[in-house]
């Protein structure tokens, strides 16, 4: 923009500095919608920078926010994993947040079998043995009781995805590097708590873990607070598509349709 006012000039300095970026759609709102931005910029920027957690947690976040199968923003994950690159975040780290997000899906898995145990009449007998017991306990720090019923209906299936959940996770940090089980847990609630995958049977699940290890209240928020502003990717593909019509209505000869 070459017409920008001292005002927007102002806006543009205060997004920046907040967010951290500049991109063609924020260029498009500056011009159309300042105050929007600027309110915005605040907005996105309050549970970034205030709250314990630290710039290399919150680009962790980001980066299971914009990656998962309920968002896939790849423009929003390579911003983030650039800013993460800058902090000192490495391969490991990366594709354990990777592995996290892949087992996403599960948390609808684990409610319907609960319905489908409800409506088959399965009764609640314990079909796990103590060693299956011992590493559901450790990845949900409990027992549900649909792991319990998946043991029942097959137990085949229960011990594949005890493997993949156990893959990667924070006991051999020290031999790989890796996240924290703290760090996991975090990214797990924020998986669970964003608009777009909102599960509570998990989330409610995932905070009892969070507080037994010894994460605050204040961690707990904050990590529930990132999530809310994914939904400014909305207004991104709106702006930019506001854009790219007004440009196709400048090119098309006089009198023609456009679309």
């Amino acid at each position: 923009m070459t017409d920008i006012t001292p005002e927007q000039e102002q806006i543009k300095a205060q997004f920046i500095a907040e967010r951290g970026y500049w991109r063609p759609w924020t260029e498009t709102i500056l011009r159309h919608h300042p105050q929007f931005l600027s309110a915005y910029a605040s907005y996105a920027g309050y549970p970034a920078r205030h709250g314990p957690l630290s710039p290399r947690m919150v680009e962790l976040i980001y980066i299971a926010l914009d990656s998962s199968a309920t968002h896939l923003f790849p423009t929003g994950l390579r911003t983030h994993l650039e800013f993460a690159r800058q902090l000192g975040v490495s391969a490991a780290d990366v594709f354990d947040v990777l592995h996290i997000v892949t087992g996403q899906g599960l948390s609808h898995v684990y409610d319907a079998v609960r319905i489908l145990a409800d409506e088959i009449g399965m009764d609640n007998a314990q079909a796990m043995s103590e060693e299956q017991r011992s590493r559901v306990q450790r990845h949900f720090s409990e027992v549900p009781a649909f792991m319990e019923q998946i043991a029942q209906l097959d137990p085949g299936y229960l011990d594949v995805l005890l493997d993949f959940l156990e893959h990667g996770d924070s006991s051999d940090t020290s031999a790989r590097g890796g996240l924290t089980l703290a760090e996991r847990t975090l990214i797990e609630i924020a998986l669970a708590a964003c608009f777009t995958g909102f599960n509570e049977t998990m989330l409610r699940m995932r905070i009892r873990s969070a507080l037994k290890i010894g994460i605050s209240h204040a961690e707990l928020l904050q990590a529930i607070q990132l999530t809310a502003h994914l939904s400014i990717h909305g207004m991104a593909l709106g702006a930019n598509t506001f854009e790219e019509s007004i440009a196709s209505r400048s090119q098309a000869p006089k009198g023609a349709d456009p679309v």
